[in-house]
């Protein structure tokens, strides 16, 4: 038996992967449920009323997702160009304590010209947090998967010590959290009670323009080529080094967009706990919806409803809400394997 690589992948099969990585996600995470002596399907039942059953629950997964979505953006776009951007993480928190920094300096101004400005202030910050690591690959060859990932830890420990220093609210009690942001830079709701903020809408609607920019732009098509074979690129003209670093900047600008909408839409403020880890799941949309833009948004609400729905699994059958990591994690295995055999055949 031999592995043979496709001359041309079926469309169908390209369509199919997810499905079918997401479907034996949830058939290996039925079997652990099982295991426990509860119902498999009283279980996903709960999760789904959980995260879409209830006015709250619904509002809560389509909040969860919004910074998901953004995530996941930013590494699908790097990924797709062979640039393995694992700091989403440390380029979230990095937008989101400028936009409490830039917040404090800014004169007072109405919310239609403030909330740009803190939104582009906090991409600008992940930019020029990912052009760090890119430089060093470009200059002396050094791996950016560790560069990117060490520098999530350097970050959040410049963030803890802004918001227990200069940035820190005298107000909090002692709480280690930053001063708050002006209440005109607040992002409006979309539902009234809730935390649904309309950077929902903005993760959509960037999502469907960086597919456009990708499949309809002389930077997509050179960004695309630099991914699937650098040596050819190269050959055709495409200037690598530049190609590169506007990845970057989409990249490292999406991902500390996503502090930025994080920051202004639900905290008001920023902690160090603002991310259970949207960076890092960030990934695992992105490999979820094979890099594509547009399925990063089906992605994201997928991770978003496992984590929500958890949690009123777990109050309903005693089931602890950590079979969530364990289905997302289900789910980024079994995508890897369905991507593998979208590029290769078996032979015999």
């Amino acid at each position: 038996m031999r592995f043979e690589a496709r001359a041309l992948t079926p469309l169908w099969l390209v369509a199919t992967a997810p499905v079918l990585a997401i479907a034996v996600a949830l058939t290996l995470s039925g079997l652990l449920i099982a295991a426990s002596g509860v119902s498999v399907i009283e279980s996903f039942k709960q999760i789904v009323l959980g995260a879409f059953g209830t006015r709250l629950g619904l509002s809560e997964t389509l909040t969860r997702a919004t910074p998901l979505i953004l995530t996941g953006l930013a590494a699908a776009v790097a990924f797709r160009a062979k640039l393995w951007n694992i700091g989403a993480e440390g380029q979230l928190y990095l937008g989101a304590i400028t936009v409490a920094a830039v917040g404090i300096v800014l004169p007072a101004m109405p919310g239609y010209a403030l909330i740009p400005v803190l939104a582009a202030a906090g991409a600008l910050a992940g930019m020029m947090l990912l052009l760090v690591p890119l430089l060093l690959r470009l200059r002396f060859c050094v791996d950016e998967v560790v560069t990117t990932l060490l520098l999530n830890f350097i970050a959040i420990l410049f963030v803890s010590m802004m918001i227990e220093g200069p940035l820190k609210d005298p107000l909090a009690f002692g709480w280690p959290q930053s001063v708050p942001v002006a209440p005109e830079a607040e992002l409006p709701k979309l539902m009234d009670r809730t935390r649904l903020h309309v950077g929902l809408l903005i993760a959509v609607l960037l999502a469907l323009v960086v597919h456009w920019v990708q499949s309809r732009t002389v930077f997509g098509l050179q960004s695309r080529a630099t991914g699937l074979n650098a040596t050819a690129a190269r050959f055709a003209g495409v200037p690598l080094g530049l190609s590169l670093i506007k990845v970057a900047c989409l990249s490292g600008g999406l991902a500390g967009l996503a502090g930025a909408v994080e920051v202004m839409g639900v905290k008001g403020y920023v902690t160090t706990d603002l991310s259970p880890g949207f960076g890092y799941a960030g990934i695992m949309v992105a490999m979820l919806a094979a890099l594509h833009p547009v399925g990063v948004i089906g992605a994201a609400v997928f991770a978003a409803t496992l984590f929500v729905g958890a949690d009123g699994m777990s109050r309903a059958v005693g089931i602890p809400s950590y079979i969530a990591d364990v289905t997302v994690a289900l789910s980024l295995l079994s995508m890897l394997v369905a991507l593998f055999f979208t590029r290769y055949r078996v032979r015999l």
